[in-house]
């Protein structure tokens, strides 16, 4: 970890803290002023959770509690370093150096309890590589879905591989287990799960270790509680102890992560897992425009599984909720509404439901010169196959030349490999507007560049998913919000449970809108609104 040099002057504790805290709100201040025991804290979208996790650590500190038994956990590495930042900045006053207290992942947190367990060192594998590897001969959906079902045994049903090995009736997703598990034995390797379930083990066998644990952890902090799957609760749980020190932020309308075994289940299952639970839930939305929250709040409660709540927007909840009914082609569309946000240094973000339909959002991005990020998104122009593609054309018009463009694409794409075709596919559209392959090759390779030029990570517009989009934020937001796509098909078909989907599908739809702090715009087909517009709109507002 890298040490950072602050040059502070230092203050009264007791001042800094009452100043920390005057600037809370009431929920806020209630929050981190708890009784040091189990705390339950429910922390809607935009209601400053972050903020109230630093206060509660501040507050500690001030009341004598040692840094060194303080540690706080989170779901993933931004929110980490987010949270180490801002809490380094509140403890400046209090006359503590920065990464003082203890702020890990869950995963991260795993691996120091390996290490200090003795097991060191240790290689980790990036499982989706490996399984890459393994079983080249399964496409990403079903990879993907391996992937899951590994965690599922692995973390839910605690599963060995000798377990699943011994049984005769293991299916094909069993035995590809089993040979995955044989495939980290023989590299020495752990997976992420294996961090969490080993760290477990080992804190289980070995009573000085938990001793050890349990004093560094004296007071835990666990954010998005929402977001865990049974083995990380569980570690958060054994750490606690029997003293339950334990200050638990999240929001149940915001679990979003049922593929990563996460189960908003957990959080209602919390009280009785943690006598003496104390709960508190913080009230204002302080990020979003008034009718945003006003019409998400709306949206939300229509779920069943949800805590019952009431948020309110903010004092300076200015802004605005545009609707935007368009049956015009994607690109088109969210070309127009990317124009008709102000041309100041203000943050933006194009949100879809997946990756791919971003495509459009990044082609009318490109056509306008605007600059843009899109971590995950495949873009047409990036197409593996493309070059070898477009080689083809080239040497099937040397061959007949005087054939049109189209024919030879449609003779390119024949009994090619997946990637080829796919890449012929995508050329299909380019094709009439040239004359010749050397022509559409000099297109493509221009756009190409511009593209190049266009993607960066720095950019002032991001294109995301609503699962990439949380925990951010941005000052114009749109949403992409037709019914064939929000909520997933896919993910309802498959789902063991549809109507339980359904509402995660309607959470996720929540995190998209509330992620505006100026304007969202939600975009749709007027002849086939998502349903859940018309859980938010009345049909006449949405023409």
């Amino acid at each position: 970890m890298v040490s950072r040099v602050r040059q502070t002057p230092i203050v009264d504790h007791h001042l800094a803290l009452a100043q920390l805290l005057a600037r809370l709100s009431a929920d806020q201040r209630a929050a981190a002023t708890a009784p040091p025991g189990p705390v339950l804290c429910i922390a809607p979208a935009g209601s400053g959770k972050t903020t109230t996790l630093v206060a509660r650590i501040a507050w500690l500190i001030d009341d004598g509690t040692g840094p060194a038994t303080i540690a706080a956990i989170t779901f993933n590495r931004r929110a980490a370093a987010e949270l180490a930042e801002r809490l380094d900045d509140a403890l400046a006053p209090l006359g503590l150096a920065p990464d003082t207290v203890r702020v890990r992942t869950f995963h991260a947190l795993g691996l120091e309890i390996l290490r200090d367990a003795g097991r060191s060192p240790i290689a980790i594998v990036d499982r989706a590589g490996l399984l890459g590897r393994l079983f080249p001969d399964l496409e990403d959906a079903a990879r993907n879905e391996l992937d899951t079902a590994i965690s599922r045994l692995k973390v839910d049903l605690r599963a060995s591989a000798a377990e699943v090995d011994a049984d005769p009736d293991a299916g094909p997703i069993a035995r590809r287990f089993v040979t995955y598990e044989q495939a980290l034995e023989d590299r020495g390797a752990l997976d992420f799960d294996d961090l969490i379930l080993g760290a477990l083990r080992a804190l289980e066998s070995d009573p000085e270790l938990l001793a050890r644990w349990r004093l560094r952890c004296g007071h835990l902090l666990v954010d998005e509680i929402q977001d865990l799957d049974r083995s990380q609760l569980e570690l958060g749980l054994v750490l606690a102890g029997a003293d339950r020190r334990i200050f638990l932020v999240g929001d149940d309308d915001q679990s979003i992560y049922g593929w990563r075994l996460a189960d908003v289940r957990r959080i209602f299952g919390l009280a009785a897992r943690l006598p003496g639970l104390e709960q508190h839930t913080l009230v204002t939305n302080y990020r979003c425009p008034r009718p945003v929250v006003e019409r998400s709040v709306r949206l939300i409660g229509v779920n069943g599984e949800r805590f019952e709540k009431s948020v309110r927007a903010g004092p300076d909840g200015a802004g605005r909720l545009v609707l935007a009914p368009d049956a015009d082609a994607d690109h088109e569309r969210i070309g127009r509404v990317l124009d008709s946000w102000p041309a100041d240094d203000a943050s933006r973000a194009v949100i879809a439901r997946t990756n791919l339909e971003l495509v459009p959002a990044a082609t009318a991005a490109v056509e306008r010169g605007i600059a843009f990020s899109a971590a995950g998104v495949d873009l047409p122009l990036e197409a593996p196959g493309l070059d070898a593609a477009l080689a083809a054309l080239e040497f099937a018009e040397e061959r007949e030349p005087g054939v049109p463009l189209l024919v030879q694409i449609g003779l390119a794409r024949a009994g090619t490999d997946v990637r080829l075709a796919t890449a012929c596919d995508l050329l299909v559209g380019w094709a009439p507007r040239y004359s010749s392959a050397a022509a559409l090759r000099s297109a493509v390779e221009a756009s190409g560049r511009k593209l190049a030029e266009l993607r960066t990570e720095s950019a002032q517009l991001t294109l995301a998913t609503a699962h990439g989009a949380k925990g951010l934020e941005f000052d114009h937001v749109l949403v992409l919000m037709d019914a064939d796509r929000f909520p997933s098909r896919r993910a309802l078909d498959d789902a063991h449970e549809p109507e339980r989907a359904l509402e995660e599908e309607r959470r996720l739809a929540y995190v998209a809108w509330t992620r505006a702090r100026r304007s969202l715009t939600l975009l749709y087909d007027p002849a086939a609104p998502s349903r859940f517009l018309l859980d938010a709109f009345s049909p006449s507002e949405l023409g």
